[in-house]
């Protein structure tokens, strides 16, 4: 009944607005549709001009970082220290990302202002069907989903390197790639977050040989902090792909092998998957926000479109002349309205069709305003009801700038800590557990009792949905490159990220700021430790909240600044994470 009077009470004030609505449902679209979006404001925001002189780049690792300027220093521009930063984290973090993953690519090109995103996420094999991962109840198989071949889309982080070295690098594929294939030979010291991922994953690995031989080893046991880890298979498999580009990935003798050992594991993939595959070049989200451009991720990411939501929301209010307080009770209503939205509609926009003009739109920003009481809370089960798919947190972001102005934002994955924890013999990798993401059963909840639609189901070819949102921060005078890991909260530390950038903060402030999160459902505000003093927390409450204000902390943003007025460039790196490394030369 509230929801009913809520979404009634909604739509008057949307016509009222003269706010053309979202439709209830996602209609099929041809294969070719790319979406763009744009805000009337976003023609009038600030382009880039100038070079900053210097280059900067943040990661997860400082020897990612370190494999970035050893690129750029053999002559190479950002896209090429892109793949070298990626593929290094592909050694160095596989509980992250990897090449059995994939990930998006934010770019801007210096030499013509071109902004492209480079869509490199996992498709569905073409065998893939509900009852697959169904219990014989008919119930979603939690075991099925995340864990072995089964759960595995095809991977499409090879093919990205060898798009980005062929279309927009300077150097050949196998100069990017060899400071990983140094590190994945002569190997690297253990950390605690790597030897921790392995141990969690220990019972998984352990159903493979394979995957056993790789992480466990002869003892049966996670590698110790400070041993040497080596990999000299993903070597040889970086050594392939170097020499052969996406061919020696995805076609001949090495997609069999793939093929062949998913099958014998129980998976689907097949040779006519792994060649069928494609990275898509789309169109970013483009809006204006108080006179800075934002270029963000558009699907299958949904984060752009919740990020241009919360933004076009928050646009309407001075929140300079608010308290602290205030400010914070309407971004988390901003969060609330967009993640309630950020489902309904989005999927693949190779096959859906989406009313992104609409979610996008500062008059329908404007709509879910005049929604949001001041100083009460919303109750989420006043809003028409949804439930937001779970995405895991086990993900990695790295921002980079060079000297010429060159961008690129990316954030990549294998969902779960080391994917589906299933490594074909022989290549060095373990598979993404990315057929997850997808609304496996739709209309059934999976074992966290959340549900999704027709629009993220798992058919052919179909890529799912995904939190990740790489994006640029572009003003007058300053330039921000930011994005991070953190499943369903990546998108709102991106958004308080851009408002932190856009208030004047430093890479690395915005990289280490406590962070809240409100997500729709469940109808908890989320904060790290220290996010809110007891005082602050007791004004939420006050105001209806939930507060949930004692979780541990999440994320590891990776930002990079340039500002034009005075021309210095920063990087900041999360200080959550002790690997993390933000450098400029």
């Amino acid at each position: 009944m509230k929801q009913t009077f809520l979404a009634a009470a909604l739509c008057v004030v949307l016509a009222a607005c003269g706010v053309p609505q979202p439709p209830a449902t996602a209609n099929q679209a041809p294969p070719d549709a790319t979406p763009a979006a744009t805000n009337d404001g976003a023609a009038r925001a600030p382009s880039i001009t100038g070079r900053p002189g210097k280059a900067a780049i943040a990661s997860a690792h400082a020897l990612a970082t370190d494999a970035g300027f050893e690129v750029l220093g053999k002559g190479g521009n950002a896209f090429d220290a892109a793949i070298a930063v990626g593929a290094a984290l592909a050694v160095v973090e596989p509980q992250s990302s990897g090449i059995g993953g994939g990930g998006f690519f934010l770019l801007r090109r210096a030499s013509d202002d071109r902004q492209v995103f480079l869509d490199a996420r996992e498709t569905a094999p073409a065998a893939s069907r509900p009852e697959l991962w169904t219990d014989p109840q008919g119930k979603l198989d939690r075991d099925k989903s995340i864990n072995g071949p089964l759960s595995a889309g095809i991977p499409g982080e090879p093919a990205a390197f060898a798009w980005l070295a062929q279309h927009y690098g300077k150097l050949p594929l196998s100069e990017s790639l060899a400071p990983a294939i140094r590190l994945a030979r002569d190997g690297f010291p253990v950390y605690g977050r790597f030897a921790k991922s392995i141990a969690s994953r220990k019972p998984v690995l352990s159903r493979w040989p394979s995957s056993a031989a790789l992480y466990l080893g002869e003892s049966g046991e996670a590698p110790v902090e400070g041993a040497v880890f080596r990999n000299p298979d993903l070597a040889t498999t970086l050594e392939l792909i170097a020499s052969k580009g996406a061919d020696g990935f995805y076609k001949g003798e090495f997609a069999k092998r793939l093929a062949d050992a998913v099958q014998a594991a129980g998976g689907t993939w097949t040779i006519e998957d792994l060649a069928a595959y494609q990275v898509r070049e789309r169109e970013p989200i483009t809006l204006d926000y108080r006179g800075w451009r934002i270029v963000t991720a558009p699907p299958p990411s949904s984060g752009g479109i919740a990020l241009a939501e919360m933004l076009n929301i928050l646009a309407g209010y001075d929140l300079a002349k608010l308290e602290r307080m205030p400010r914070v009770h309407l971004t988390i209503e901003a969060m609330r309205r967009a993640y309630r939205d950020r489902a309904e509609y989005l999927g693949d926009p190779d096959y859906v069709k989406m009313p992104i003009a609409e979610l996008t739109s500062p008059l329908y920003a404007a709509g879910l305003r005049a929604s949001i009481h001041p100083s009460r809370a919303t109750p989420s089960d006043m809003l028409p009801g949804y439930m937001p798919p779970v995405e895991a947190e086990h993900t990695t972001h790295y921002s980079i700038m060079d000297a010429d102005g060159n961008l690129a934002a990316v954030t990549k994955t294998v969902n779960l800590a080391l994917g589906s924890g299933f490594v074909v013999e022989g290549t060095g990798f373990v598979l993404n557990n990315e057929m997850d993401d997808f609304a496996l059963l739709p209309g059934q909840p999976n074992a966290f009792g959340l549900v999704g639609g027709d629009a993220n189901a798992p058919k052919p070819g179909h890529r799912p949905l995904s939190s990740m949102t790489p994006s640029f921060v572009i003003g007058e005078d300053r330039v921000g490159v930011i994005g991070t890991p953190g499943g369903s909260r990546i998108i709102t530390m991106v958004f308080e990220g851009i408002l932190a950038f856009v208030d004047g903060q430093s890479a690395q402030q915005v990289a280490a700021n406590p962070r809240y999160h409100h997500q729709y459902l469940p109808d908890v505000v989320s904060a790290e430790p220290n996010a809110f003093t007891r005082d602050e927390t007791r004004a939420l409450q006050d105001m209806g909240h939930i507060v949930n204000d004692a979780e541990r902390t999440w994320g590891l943003m990776n930002v990079v600044g340039w500002n034009r007025k005075d021309g210095t460039v920063e990087g900041g790196s999360d200080p959550r994470e002790e690997m993390s490394s933000a450098r400029v030369q």
